[in-house]
């Protein structure tokens, strides 16, 4: 055998053992994407199965107040359909300034200030906001690795033959990085 020949092989030997780990690399970050999805979607779970019982205990003290009790029951719903990162992102920042509403009537209630129930539901509430966050960090980390990973060269070659493409950053609107704004119609 040459020196041509084992120079050839070698560089094809070494392309192939590339394009292994590259693929190897890229299927892992695929499935930290995926992984992290799972876990943002668990605690938006949790988030929408307590807005019910929210919806509830402030109808009960404020059955008034029909037009935020409304928008996020309906925004509930448009939530739990949803599907892409971008767009569930637009529909949760809402949500979250209708819970963000929804909690404020209690100020001006004191009967359901002082309810043990809504009480409890804001602290599970809040505990799974702080959870929903950190879940939102690490998708969108995740996201970042593997948008990073099909876009580098040399491989973007690998992602390309394979067919990994970039996934989408789950990420509040505009009108979502705003404070929550409360107007309570006595």
């Amino acid at each position: 055998m040459s020196l041509f020949a084992v120079v050839t092989l070698g560089i094809l030997l070494a392309i192939g053992l590339w394009a292994v780990f590259a693929f190897n690399r890229l299927v892992r970050l695929r499935n930290q994407v995926r992984t992290a999805w799972a876990d943002v979607d668990v605690q938006l779970i949790r988030r929408h199965d307590l807005v019910p019982s929210l919806v509830t205990a402030v109808q009960t003290y404020a059955g008034h107040e029909q037009a935020v009790l409304t928008a996020v029951t309906e925004l509930r719903a448009q939530a739990m359909q949803a599907q892409a990162p971008g767009t569930l992102g637009t529909i949760e920042s809402a949500l979250q300034e209708g819970i963000g509403r929804l909690l404020a009537l209690r100020e001006a209630y004191p009967d359901l200030k002082a309810n043990e129930n809504f009480a409890q539901l804001q602290r599970d509430l809040v505990e799974v906001e702080e959870q929903l966050q950190y879940a939102r960090r690490f998708y969108n980390g995740a996201v970042r690795d593997l948008n990073d990973g099909v876009q580098r060269v040399p491989d973007l070659l690998v992602a390309r033959t394979f067919g990994f493409r970039d996934a989408e950053f789950f990420q509040v609107d505009d009108a979502g990085r705003a404070a929550v704004k409360v107007e309570l119609g006595q």
